[in-house]
């Protein structure tokens, strides 16, 4: 079993000062990680948020608690997550979700599919990034992506990537989660009625067991080496 883990999850400041001085008391407190979410609303952008309290502190790690998949093409993601590793002395952990409320795909102009596309486009994206994070040269041809002849550079400094979270709900995506990333997390939120409604069902306890027996059976012998995380 991993040992247990805390972070805080934050997203707002006046200033880079009150934004650096969060994250220095985040780290004094002992929490080992400092997240941010991914949202079109009135918070920061999770990024440049990370690189600026990375600045201010020496241990604590950084991660997007998590990135929408849907607003950055899986090339742009990949670069921006391998500088920020670098800028940070290798202390990101790379959150990556399908993406679940409809109110800021209409806000953008995007189209909000239904959640097995979104998820079958987060499985083509996490195929591409991890690839290009290790440092292949990469040529894809998918339903929704196609990349050819494409490296980046720099290279995160951990290797062969920046640990990934993938987070959500929906079987189709926790299975995805179990198979492929390094943590799992079960957010407990989602959006009913077309992604337009609050729903938090997914933290009574038949769900949450039944959300476990289904990561549990889909990761097969690498669960011991999963990390499993929760928002509270």
């Amino acid at each position: 079993m991993k040992p247990f883990r805390f972070g805080i999850n934050a997203r707002d400041a006046r200033s880079r000062a009150e934004w650096q001085d969060k994250a220095r008391k985040i780290e004094a407190l002992g929490y080992s990680t400092l997240m941010v979410p991914d949202h079109l609303w009135p918070v920061l952008a999770p990024i440049p948020a990370l690189v600026s309290a990375a600045a201010a502190t020496t241990t604590l790690r950084v991660g997007t608690n998590v990135i929408n998949n849907d607003l950055r093409h899986p090339v742009v993601l990949a670069r921006e997550a391998a500088t920020v590793d670098l800028l940070t002395d290798g202390r990101l952990e790379l959150g990556l979700g399908a993406g679940y409320v409809r109110s800021e795909y209409d806000q953008a102009g995007l189209r909000f599919d239904r959640g097995g596309v979104r998820v079958e486009r987060l499985a083509e994206s996490l195929t591409i990034v991890k690839e290009l994070l290790r440092g292949g040269e990469v040529d894809f041809a998918g339903q929704h992506y196609r990349v050819t002849g494409h490296k980046i550079h720099p290279l995160p400094i951990q290797r062969p990537h920046p640990p990934i979270t993938i987070g959500g709900n929906g079987p189709r995506l926790l299975t995805l989660a179990a198979k492929e990333a390094d943590t799992v997390n079960f957010t407990g939120i989602t959006f009913a009625r077309g992604g337009t409604e609050h729903d938090m069902s997914a933290w009574r306890v038949p769900a949450i067991d039944e959300r476990m027996r289904l990561v549990r059976e889909a990761a097969g012998e690498r669960f011991d080496s999963l990390e499993l995380s929760a928002q509270i």
